[in-house]
């Protein structure tokens, strides 16, 4: 895996470069300290993936990332801060597959960052190359007897790598008035969430909001908030901070368990695209207590983990494209 590291900081270039050349059959071969540099390196090669800082002189990570999405197919990850959230919310809109925030003691990494650091760089998917082209596609689920709701009381929804767009996606359309809570769980540190929530509700007519602690549940969309688990019981929502479920919080398997014990066949569980296992443990609850579950297909993932899982699992009735998710979730909130 060969990866372009763009960032004006000579420092944090190194700590990156330091780290990445610790993990197997990776090497960093170009580097840039601003994105004109870096535009002018990919007319050259392309790698399999750019780290890229978000603010810098000359040409920020914005500007430079809008000009690659437009020419290049390569995964982009952004190095953010957090007093650059919107900025980063913004960038994962416009197409970049994930986000690392920046330590806040780079001269004391800790080692929860390395670990997410290095998964995130091994879970996005390599440049097509003829093999992977011949990949064997993955066998479709077989019939299930259970049918789709006729009356649906909530949505539950979980998403890591690529959520974001995804997620503004299958939102925006929303009609102003829902028939049921849409609960979502994204894999997304402290502090982004807030200003994520922020953008759903700005992109959509539905009201969208960070979830609170106690709060009561109405027929809109929530947003779990980064570093807490979301759950759902006797009409309400519940933080809390329990360990860690394949290494994230939030995890959605909280949700979707919770969910299940709470709404039992009148719920719609929904995974999307994103790295790892999370999900589907969740899903095979819901399904236990007479829920439907659907899952992203591989074609509109970024990343087909989740997904993956939960399919050859066993514990999804429905796959389909994130345009054909889109369309399913407004016919259920009308």
């Amino acid at each position: 895996m060969d990866i372009l590291v763009v960032d004006d900081s000579a420092f944090m270039r190194k700590i990156v470069i330091d780290l990445l050349e610790k993990m197997p059959n990776v090497q960093v071969s170009k580097v840039a300290r601003n994105g004109k540099q870096a535009l002018a390196l990919l007319e050259e090669y392309q790698p399999d993936i750019v780290l890229l800082d978000v603010e810098m002189p000359i040409l920020n990570g914005l500007d430079t990332l809008k000009v690659i999405k437009e020419k290049y197919d390569i995964p982009v990850i952004m190095l953010s801060a957090l007093t650059n959230k919107e900025v980063t919310i913004e960038a994962l809109n416009l197409g970049a597959a994930d986000f690392v925030e920046k330590p806040t003691n780079i001269k004391e990494i800790q080692d929860d960052w390395i670990r997410e650091f290095y998964w995130k760089i091994k879970s996005l998917p390599k440049r097509q190359t003829a093999a992977t082209k011949k990949e064997t596609p993955l066998m479709p689920i077989a019939p299930k007897n259970i049918q789709f709701p006729s009356k649906i009381k909530a949505v539950v929804i979980g998403a890591s790598t690529g959520g974001p767009k995804s997620l503004l996606k299958v939102i925006q359309d929303l009609p102003s008035t829902l028939k049921m809570p849409i609960l979502i769980v994204q894999h997304m540190p402290k502090g982004f969430t807030a200003s994520f929530a922020q953008r759903l509700n700005e992109e959509s007519k539905a009201t969208v909001k960070e979830a609170e602690d106690g709060e009561l549940l109405t027929n809109q969309v929530y947003l779990c908030p980064g570093d807490y688990h979301m759950t759902v019981k006797d009409g309400r929502i519940w933080l809390n901070q329990e360990e860690k479920i394949h290494g994230t919080r939030p995890a959605v398997d909280y949700l979707f368990k919770s969910a299940a014990k709470a709404y039992g066949k009148e719920l719609v569980g929904i995974l999307m695209t994103g790295m790892g296992k999370d999900g589907a443990a969740g899903m095979k609850q819901i399904q236990l207590h007479g829920g439907y579950n659907i899952a992203q297909d591989k074609e509109s993932c970024i990343v087909f983990g989740m997904p993956k899982h939960a399919i050859e699992a066993g514990v999804v009735e429905e796959i389909l494209s994130l345009e054909a998710i889109e369309m399913k979730l407004k016919q259920m909130v009308r």
